[in-house]
């Protein structure tokens, strides 16, 4: 049975997972770019951009876990583009270019209606206007066996979580304060919905916590 996994998202000492005034200038927010910094050195992240050279170690070693073992994947529409509202037009294709690195069917939250989006290297972009239970049960058709990535943004890992839906979250803590942005606790109250930490990790420029259900 497929189960709801948050992989590989960042959060600062004092809560954030995104800066503030995402835009098209700015995909993460304001300063957010500071909340990734372990991931970008990784050889994981590199190899999307052959001609830098990437770490190995602890941060490569659990990026890796987030590719290649999900069978789907569901994320917010902040996640897919700067856009708000109705769709214009069926130009904006989604911020990581022609090969996103999903390469699974991706479920996309939105109000708004859009024909499914086929890119290069298997990813299909699906928008769902059902809401997060109806993404979900897609994703779960779509991934078999395989469990699903929870891809983000806050708000979507906020609205998972606060349905007591997700299986299984792993925070990459950044020893970086914001001061302003997306808090991604903040009023959700874990251990009454059943989480407990199972392990913490330090790597290079991250503490990797995992937090799961209590069995």
């Amino acid at each position: 049975m497929s189960r709801l996994r948050v992989h590989s998202f960042a959060m600062s000492l004092d809560g954030f997972s995104a800066g503030p005034d995402q835009s098209l200038e700015h995909p993460l927010g304001v300063n957010g770019p500071e909340l990734m910094e372990w991931f970008f050195h990784t050889r994981t992240w590199r190899a999307m951009h052959p001609e830098i050279a990437g770490e190995t170690g602890i941060d490569d070693q659990i990026a890796q876990g987030g590719f290649g073992s999900f069978g789907a994947w569901i994320l917010g529409r902040n996640m897919f583009g700067p856009l708000r509202g109705p769709w214009p037009d069926e130009s904006w294709r989604g911020w990581r270019g022609d090969e996103p690195p999903y390469h699974v069917p991706t479920f996309v939250l939105t109000h708004h209606p859009r024909p499914p989006l086929e890119m290069a290297g298997g990813t299909v972009f699906h928008f769902v206007t059902g809401g997060i239970h109806a993404a979900l049960e897609q994703a779960a058709a779509a991934a078999g066996d395989r469990d699903i990535r929870l891809g983000g943004g806050v708000a979507t890992v906020r609205q998972y979580l606060q349905a007591g839906l997700v299986d299984e979250m792993h925070l990459a803590v950044r020893p970086v304060l914001l001061g302003a942005g997306e808090h991604l606790l903040g009023g959700i109250d874990m251990r009454a919905l059943g989480y407990e930490c199972a392990e913490t990790v330090a790597g290079e420029r991250a503490t990797h916590v995992f937090i799961r259900r209590r069995p």
